[in-house]
């Protein structure tokens, strides 16, 4: 399949009212919107890698286990929103407004968080790792996690990676929260095979995984 030719759900808005908005599990990478009003929408599982949402109102808006990878937020406002299982990856939080804004579980990774307004790091459902951290996982998960991103579909949904193509310790530390390592091994070996659409966050992959273990498969 030609990956240039693949449709996501990249929306471009310029001055829009948008509020009440449902954008779940849509793959936003690269949308460009500035400037725009999403009160109260929701973007749970949803994908923003490499995207540009500049001083956009994100008021009251829910981000559970969405995905900010290299995003552009400069100036946008967070005020009363509520990140759950939420990664931050060198995202740009300039002027970025989080007043009031729930966090569990959420973590910021290669991002400069000093330029936030609002953000209260003493926040113990929040993690910084200042750069990527050491991958420290065994020879067998990590052959299991490369093989599996051989598959074109895990390989465009980069959500296993990092920006220079190595396997992602943020990535394979959220999936360990999840699985075992031996259940893990057995569900990456069985994703190699059986994704066959795009998607665009690591949430999908753990609904999955979590599917094959209720029915026994791993």
């Amino acid at each position: 399949m030609n990956i240039s030719k693949r449709v996501n759900d990249q929306i471009n808005y310029s001055n829009r009212k948008k509020s009440g908005s449902d954008f779940v599990n849509k793959d936003l990478r690269r949308s460009n919107c500035y400037n725009c009003d999403f009160s109260n929408s929701n973007f749970n599982h949803t994908s923003f890698r490499g995207a540009q949402f500049k001083s956009c109102n994100f008021f009251e808006c829910t981000f559970e286990s969405a995905e900010f990878v290299a995003t552009n937020l400069k100036n946008s406002k967070f005020k009363q929103a509520k990140f759950e299982n939420t990664v931050f990856d060198s995202a740009n939080l300039e002027g970025v407004d989080f007043e009031g804004a729930e966090f569990k579980n959420v973590i910021f990774v290669s991002t400069d968080t000093s330029k936030a307004i609002n953000l209260e790091l003493s926040n113990k459902e929040i993690k910084v790792f200042n750069e990527m951290p050491r991958l420290e996982i065994s020879e067998r998960l990590e052959s299991a996690a490369k093989a599996a991103m051989k598959n074109e579909y895990i390989k465009f949904a980069r959500v296993l990676d990092t920006k220079k193509g190595e396997i992602s310790p943020i990535s394979m530390m959220i999936l360990l929260a999840h699985f075992d390592e031996e259940t893990l091994i057995k569900g990456l070996g069985i994703l190699k095979s059986k994704v066959d659409k795009d998607f665009g966050t690591l949430s999908y992959m753990i609904q999955v995984l979590k599917s094959y273990q209720a029915n026994g498969l791993i």
